[in-house]
């Protein structure tokens, strides 16, 4: 059993790698194009994918924010 928990903190430790480099993806300055976007929207998809089953919190808190990153930014629009 010590073997499965040991392996599992390294897929932990790949994924927070994995969500810190996603996330440095994620800025305007590098996901220009509509193209970009949609590749970083399938990786936060993917990444989302694999961190629902882990127990480490550091990796569901990447999670909500990678999440963040790829939700549309509203605009508040006022009409007279």
């Amino acid at each position: 059993m010590n073997q499965f928990a040991g392996v599992d903190r390294a897929l932990d430790e790949m994924l927070v790698q994995l969500g810190g480099m996603v996330l440095r993806l994620s800025s305007p300055q590098v996901t220009r194009t509509p193209e970009e976007r949609h590749a970083l929207a399938c990786s936060v998809n993917q990444y989302s994918v694999c961190a629902a089953r882990s127990d480490d919190p550091r990796v569901h808190e990447l999670k909500i924010e990678l999440e963040e990153t790829v939700k549309p930014k509203l605009r508040l629009v006022a009409s007279r």
